[in-house]
């Protein structure tokens, strides 16, 4: 079943996580404009209050007063947006500017001396932001009189103003947003060609135009690739041993089989029997030592870690019940955390034909060690038994050659064990031992 487009998932995660950062940094950005423009118009409306007291007179009975010259023309004309009243401590009016000339005014309220009251007032004439201050004014007779001076400034310019950022931000958010999706959608193309680079070059091994990937990938592709190779390759190699062994087997089985096939044309009672005697182990030799070399797995892009020691103690365990008779000592020197990068099963056939033939020959003593070579391991098995001529330890290592005809068996275990080394890339060495009888190195990649 074919899934979703990686593209597409990419596209669609970053454009939301786009959306809701740019959303999020504009409500940010307008939030912090219209504070911004509260805060400068409060200190606005502070500032027309001082300036109203600068300018504050005292009229003849004590009382506060302002002149007709005002800080702010504003203040001077009518419905201009800016008004200014003054009321005494029991709430009538001592002072209105005349730019509130045939207008109510019913922002001001009382509030403490020193006190500053803001507040945003809406009647039918409009939306005004106030400042009510509480002054304290002294006559001429040192007495104290309570005033509360409000000033307030129509609305609507600093509403137009934020207005105008929210159009412009948005203009300028959308078309950033708009560049944004272009270039990710063009990063995300070239980010993700090595990933179509890779479906062609598989696409071209599947129709046998290639049979490797072999392009320059990134590095965090390159074991990926890697991996497929080497399933590629074993894959190759599992079928070639699988043909070559099914033809081995064909061929090995056609001499066994026209000798039978001649003796029951001339022969006929015990020489038939003893015939059929001869040829059906051998025949039997031959199947088994064919299908234990096809079914070798050989090194594959699934196959995980072995740990080395815990192979040879499991086999040590068994071949010592086996042989308890002969009280064989198994002396085991494996190093910690040794791994075989390969099949459990074909290590367990190939370490369980070599342990089998030290236990089976040697007399007293069996020797494992293992460690770790550069670029793969080296395993050394040894005995104590007769141990094998020079000259006979190349030929040892074919199908059913054996060197001692008194022990059962048909000569197919060492064979087998060579087979899969040469799976590994590794190899079979047959030496002599300080024990006194043979020793086996196997290099394994």
């Amino acid at each position: 079943m074919t899934g979703h487009s990686i593209h597409l998932r990419l596209v669609l995660a970053a454009s939301l996580v786009l959306a809701a950062f740019l959303g999020l940094g504009g409500l940010a950005l307008d939030k912090a404009y219209r504070e911004s423009g509260e805060a400068a118009l409060r200190e606005r409306l502070l500032g027309y209050v001082y300036a109203l007291l600068a300018a504050a007179e005292e009229d003849g009975q004590g009382r506060l007063t302002l002149p007709v010259a005002l800080p702010d023309p504003r203040f001077s004309n009518p419905d201009s947006g800016l008004y200014a009243e003054v009321g005494g401590a029991d709430g009538r009016v001592v002072w209105r500017s005349p730019s509130l000339l045939g207008r109510t005014y019913g922002q001001r309220r009382q509030v403490a001396a020193g006190v500053r009251d803001y507040l945003r007032y809406e009647d039918s004439g409009g939306s005004f932001n106030v400042l009510n201050f509480g002054v304290v004014w002294e006559d001429r007779s040192g007495a104290g009189l309570a005033y509360t001076l409000s000033v307030s400034e129509d609305a609507r310019p600093l509403e137009r103003e934020i207005a105008a950022f929210r159009t412009s931000l948005l203009i300028w958010l959308g078309g950033a947003s708009l560049l944004l999706l272009i270039a990710q959608g063009v990063v995300l193309r070239w980010g993700l060609r090595p990933l179509r680079e890779v479906a062609d070059d598989i696409q071209q091994v599947e129709r046998g135009a290639r049979d490797y990937l072999a392009g320059r990938y990134p590095r965090e592709l390159s074991v990926l690739t890697r991996r497929i190779n080497s399933l590629i390759h074993s894959a190759r190699a599992s079928r070639d041993r699988y043909r070559h062994s099914m033809d081995d087997l064909a061929h090995s089985l056609k001499t066994p089989l026209a000798v039978l096939r001649g003796a029951v044309e001339r022969e006929s009672g015990e020489a038939l029997r003893g015939l059929i005697r001869e040829q059906v182990p051998r025949m039997d030799d031959i199947v088994q030592y064919q299908l234990k070399r096809a079914a070798a797995a050989g090194v594959g892009a699934l196959s995980g870690p072995v740990p080395v020691g815990a192979v040879v103690r499991r086999l040590c365990a068994s071949l010592e019940k086996v042989y308890r008779e002969k009280g064989v000592v198994c002396e085991r020197a494996v190093d910690e955390g040794l791994l075989f990068q390969g099949d459990e099963g074909d290590l367990f056939e190939l370490l369980g034909n070599l342990i089998d033939n030290a236990f089976k020959y040697g007399r007293s003593r069996v020797r494992i060690r293992a460690g770790a070579l550069e670029g793969g391991i080296r395993i050394t098995i040894e005995d104590d038994g007769p141990g094998i001529a020079p000259d006979e330890r190349v030929a040892v290592l074919r199908r059913g050659v054996r060197f001692d005809q008194r022990t059962a068996g048909q000569g197919i275990g060492l064979s087998v064990a060579d087979d899969i080394a040469r799976l590994y890339q590794g190899r079979i060495a047959i030496g002599a031992s300080d024990l006194g009888g043979v020793a086996v190195a196997v290099d394994l990649s």
